[in-house]
């Protein structure tokens, strides 16, 4: 057991009483949603940093976490985030988890710095490394991404969406540079941005839309350029 996590955690718990951690997975892909997760831990589980786990030892914690700890999921869209930008993408997935987690009266850990969110809390840098509660909604944000992700696969099939999780691999770009981008694609992302022009994103987004125009302004600041 991993006592200093817990111990970070106990910290801000005497102060502020309830304590909920959060984080988020795929803020960093070309592909797909970011998800956030809101964890109140109601009993000590072994976790850490999902990014420092196996796939089999997250989705045995995963499921340790479901039965111990009350938990809230939220989810951005590649709409959203190319309408909002990441960084709000993110906040807005992690106000969702949140909003579903249902405890306004809890005091916020998450992950990563200048993110406020719709409670009370604090940033902490690197806290799935610090705290027990944000280590364990790294673990849910990430398993629950993973099987959208594994989903997601079985729709565009040429992607390897199974094996890179949307994340820049050179088997993504890869395939990205042979089928181009799909509406699933984060349009605004550079390496995705360049391989569009109008017919294109005409042909992958509705015309009348945010997000059309959102992007197609994007494209013409590249010609400018």
């Amino acid at each position: 057991m991993r006592r200093e996590l817990f111990l970070f955690d106990d910290f801000y718990r005497a102060s502020f009483g309830t304590i909920i951690g959060i984080d988020e997975a795929g803020r960093g892909c070309l592909a797909g949603p970011v998800v956030a997760a809101a964890v109140i831990l109601l009993e000590p589980v072994d976790v850490y940093d999902s990014k420092k786990l196996t796939p089999k030892q997250r989705e045995i914690l995963f499921m340790r976490i479901q039965t111990c700890a009350k938990v809230g999921v939220g989810i951005a869209t590649p709409e959203e985030i190319d309408v909002y930008n990441i960084l709000n993408a993110t906040k807005v997935a992690m106000n969702r988890a949140l909003e579903n987690l249902n405890c306004p009266s809890g005091f916020v850990l998450v992950d990563g710095k200048s993110l406020k969110l719709s409670q009370q809390g604090v940033c902490v840098v690197k806290g799935d490394m610090k705290s027990a509660s944000i280590a364990a909604a790294s673990i849910v944000a990430k398993v629950t991404r993973d099987r959208l992700m594994e989903q997601f696969d079985k729709q565009y099939p040429n992607y390897g969406f199974t094996r890179h999780k949307g994340y820049s691999t050179k088997e993504h770009l890869k395939s990205l540079h042979r089928y181009g981008p799909t509406s699933f694609h984060r349009l605004t992302f550079k390496p995705v941005l360049n391989l569009l022009n109008e017919r294109l994103l005409a042909e992958i987004v509705e015309k009348d839309t945010e997000r059309f125009r959102i992007v197609l302004q994007k494209l013409k600041q590249i010609v400018a350029s």
